[in-house]
């Protein structure tokens, strides 16, 4: 639609009839076919007597019949289509079209429905029995191979950085918390003969989770995040005792 959203009344002007048609799924697949290539078929308008309702039908064209891809089955349409006439009603239907240029236009008011069906006729039911089949089968399907499937893809039963994860969940699980002052004097014994650990060599000493640790390394020392000893642990000045030389190593 045009940024103003102007509409094309020309339709609405001259009062043009349009009838509002149903028809089956086949048959319109059957139309797109002949795009371009001239009619589709033909439609028939006949009234008995004065007050008699019309009788309408539509005709395929023999040329688009022709339905393929079915079970890789060809199949015939059938031509025949009598029309079921039904009447507007009190609503008010219009049909509108839009061309290359998103311009929108009126092309007429409904001034009758129908709904086009195929008579019956064994290409008929033959055409509905082959669409009942084809939807009704499963998704996949499961096929027996002749010969072994080559490629340069070979499937592993878990992947490198899986079983790391697996490892270090198991290491976890093993390490049961321990009481906390057990904990502090292990790290009180560690400190006492160097001032810098990182968690991964508190987490060996004490075998202990890394939460919980760093929950009790939290009360006593500090993090360093810069410096020499970035990425560190050090106890806070109240709790240090060192023993020899490592007190200077400040």
């Amino acid at each position: 639609m045009s940024e103003k959203g102007e509409v094309d009344l020309t339709g609405a002007k001259q009062n043009t009839g349009v009838w509002l048609v149903k028809v089956p799924k086949y048959l319109s697949q059957q139309w797109a076919k002949a795009t371009g290539r001239g009619e589709v078929g033909k439609l028939r308008i006949c009234k008995k007597g004065n007050m008699g309702k019309p009788e309408v039908s539509f005709t395929l064209n023999e040329e688009l019949t022709v339905i393929e891809g079915i079970e890789d089955k060809t199949v015939s349409a059938p031509r025949e289509h009598p029309f079921t006439m039904q009447s507007v009603g009190g609503q008010t239907l219009a049909v509108f079209t839009e061309n290359s240029s998103d311009k929108i236009a009126l092309e007429g008011v409904v001034v009758q429905r129908a709904e086009c069906r195929p008579a019956v006729s064994d290409s008929y039911m033959r055409l509905k029995r082959l669409q009942i089949e084809e939807s009704s089968k499963p998704a996949r399907l499961s096929q027996q191979l002749k010969s072994p499937v080559t490629n340069n893809y070979k499937p592993v039963a878990n992947h490198t950085y899986n079983l790391e994860y697996e490892r270090k969940k198991k290491e976890e699980g093993k390490r049961a918390r321990a009481d906390k002052q057990q904990v502090l004097d292990m790290l009180f014994s560690a400190f006492e003969k160097h001032q810098y650990y990182n968690i991964k060599d508190l987490v060996d000493i004490t075998k202990q989770p890394v939460i919980y640790l760093k929950e009790i390394l939290r009360d006593i020392g500090i993090y360093n995040v810069k410096g020499t000893h970035k990425n560190t642990w050090e106890l806070k000045p109240e709790y240090r005792h060192y023993q020899g030389e490592e007190k200077t190593d400040e």
